[in-house]
């Protein structure tokens, strides 16, 4: 849990980097595909250190094709804020990316999509509710 909340902790500052990133390269796309290169740079890297130079591309090519989509909903996610948190500010921009996760995640478990089904329950509805509020508190104050 712990490495989650780092994990959750350097995205304003991953925003804040690639963003001053884009201002330099003159567009959000141009930050996003800087951004993602090095990641992928850095995480070939690891994974030669971690599980050698052998690839299970036999099982790699047997994958259905959507599995591959994680890579472009990042892409969506990265430019998205690269172009707004600018705009929103940080806790703005953050807050709304809580929200989509924490909305999408509710109907993800309840309909047991990717995840172990978990039905939405009052106190769940009651814990997005009062995100939602803060969402709104954020942004009108």
């Amino acid at each position: 849990m712990i490495w989650l909340l780092l994990a959750g902790a350097v995205l304003p500052l991953q925003a804040g980097v690639n963003t001053e990133l884009a201002r330099l390269l003159g567009h959000p796309v141009r930050s996003a595909l800087v951004s993602f290169g090095v990641g992928t740079a850095a995480l070939f890297l690891l994974s030669l250190a971690l599980t050698g130079a052998s690839w299970p591309l036999s099982r790699m090519l047997q994958a259905p094709g959507w599995v591959y989509a994680g890579g472009l909903l990042g892409a969506v996610y990265v430019v998205g804020v690269i172009a707004l948190a600018p705009r929103l500010g940080a806790l703005l921009t953050f807050v709304l990316v809580i929200a989509g996760q924490l909305l999408a995640s509710l109907v993800l478990d309840h309909l047991g999509i990717l995840y172990p089904k978990h039905p939405v329950t009052l106190p769940r509805l009651l814990g997005a509710l009062f995100l939602l509020i803060g969402v709104v508190l954020i942004r009108r104050y």
